[in-house]
């Protein structure tokens, strides 16, 4: 099977679908990657790529096209319409011509924001005449406007209006969470809908073999661990408040490894308030989040109070269970509900910074024991649900499905 993937982020770009199109290709499926030039999170085009000119480049035994992309800059409105309409521009003109002598079974979309990036997927697939799958990540324009970059009617309208172009024109569409099927489904028509959650490495799961780099906050006492994008949509002003409530609490730390447009208020917050519990050193590589996570005595995950996510679960969830340390789920809805029905931590509502500094210490009170029944009960929840290898043999089994009956399953 031969399967052209689309996505606007790729390696050496840390995210999911990195890993899905390796364990793929493991698997005898020979895969093209139709992506830009990297450059998330720090919003540069990273060293070794340019903005302009096409690329192609072999990865892990894919080939990799590269279109033109603007990079989205840092904290930049403009910068990032730029870099979401780029990608999209310069698929719809150059993707075509990248992989013209390129014949694929189906086309496979990795829906992160922004889901018009499936455009270019689906002029690519109607010039082929090849089925397109899209696996939707975030909802629009819901998080568009949950992240407090447009709030015009006449904008959210438009897009809402594209978006439901987008998923009626997709073969299949699969949702990683199932609280997306609804909302999915108003736009998607007669569109077969699938729930297929997102996984992580098999690397969470087991012990750390690497040694972790010394981070202030991990062997003092009881530390509680934030890890990924620190930006509007994690809310992390909570984190800041419930350090302020525990800051007399010396035997509780905070540790937020990552970055993101937040980072430097909450650093700043830091200095301002004199919380010396609230420790942010930066990101680290992938390879070393394992060891940083079993080293914590707790995990949290934070979303905003938006109604888009609390039909969102973060991939860190999965990872969070997978590396099997008790679960503070600081947001409402899918994400908490995993958490608690997996009986892998406790969960408190969103943006409720008294509510979280009260749910840490109630974790903190408790045994070891009993934390680790909760680490043990997320470990072997994502074992049953989210285990790598089993996502993957699911996703083979949609390609080649689709590509052979048409539209739909």
């Amino acid at each position: 099977m031969r399967v052209l993937v689309v996505s606007q982020y790729f390696w050496p770009e840390n995210f999911r679908i990195n890993a899905i199109v390796k364990s793929l290709i493991e698997r005898g499926v020979e895969v093209d990657v139709l992506t830009g030039k990297p450059n998330y999170p720090e919003g540069v085009i990273f060293s070794g790529y340019r903005v302009w000119g096409c690329q192609r480049e072999p990865w892990e035994g894919a080939t990799l096209h590269r279109v033109p992309l603007l990079s989205r800059g840092r904290n930049s409105r403009l910068g990032l319409v730029a870099n979401y309409f780029s990608f999209i521009f310069f698929g719809l003109v150059c993707g075509p011509w990248l992989v013209r002598k390129r014949q694929y079974d189906v086309i496979f979309v990795y829906g992160l924001s922004p889901i018009l990036l499936a455009i270019p997927a689906l002029f690519i697939g109607w010039l082929k005449g090849r089925k397109v799958i899209i696996w939707v990540q975030d909802l629009w324009p819901e998080s568009l406007s949950a992240t407090g970059y447009f709030s015009s009617r006449f904008i959210l309208g438009s897009v809402r209006q594209v978006v439901r172009f987008i998923y009626r024109h997709a073969d299949l569409l699969l949702v990683q969470s199932r609280a997306f099927e609804e909302p999915v489904r108003k736009l998607a028509s007669n569109t077969s809908i699938i729930y297929y959650p997102n996984s992580v490495d098999d690397t969470f799961a087991l012990p750390a073999t690497d040694e972790t780099p010394y981070v202030a906050g991990f062997g003092e006492g009881f530390s509680v661990m934030f890890a990924g994008n620190i930006g509007t949509a994690q809310a992390v002003g909570v984190i800041v408040e419930a350090a302020s409530f525990l800051k007399d609490h010396t035997d509780i730390h905070f540790v937020v490894l990552g970055d993101g447009s937040c980072r430097e208020d909450m650093l700043k917050a830091v200095l301002e308030r004199g919380l010396t519990n609230l420790h942010l050193p930066g990101r680290f590589p992938v390879e070393k989040m394992p060891g940083f996570m079993q080293k914590a005595s707790a995990l949290l995950v934070t979303l905003a109070d938006q109604p888009i996510f609390a039909v969102t679960v973060p991939n860190k969830v999965q990872a969070y269970m997978a590396a099997g340390r008790p679960i503070i789920a600081c947001l409402n809805g899918e994400g908490a509900r995993l958490v608690v029905e997996a009986k892998a931590g406790l969960a408190t509502p969103a943006e409720d910074a008294r509510a979280l500094a009260d749910t840490i210490l109630n974790l903190y009170r408790q045994s070891p024991d009993e934390r680790k029944i909760m680490g043990d009960n997320g470990r072997r929840y994502y074992q049953e649900h989210f285990d790598h290898d089993h996502l993957v043999e699911q996703l083979i089994g949609y390609l080649q499905t689709v590509s052979q009956r048409g539209k739909g399953i």
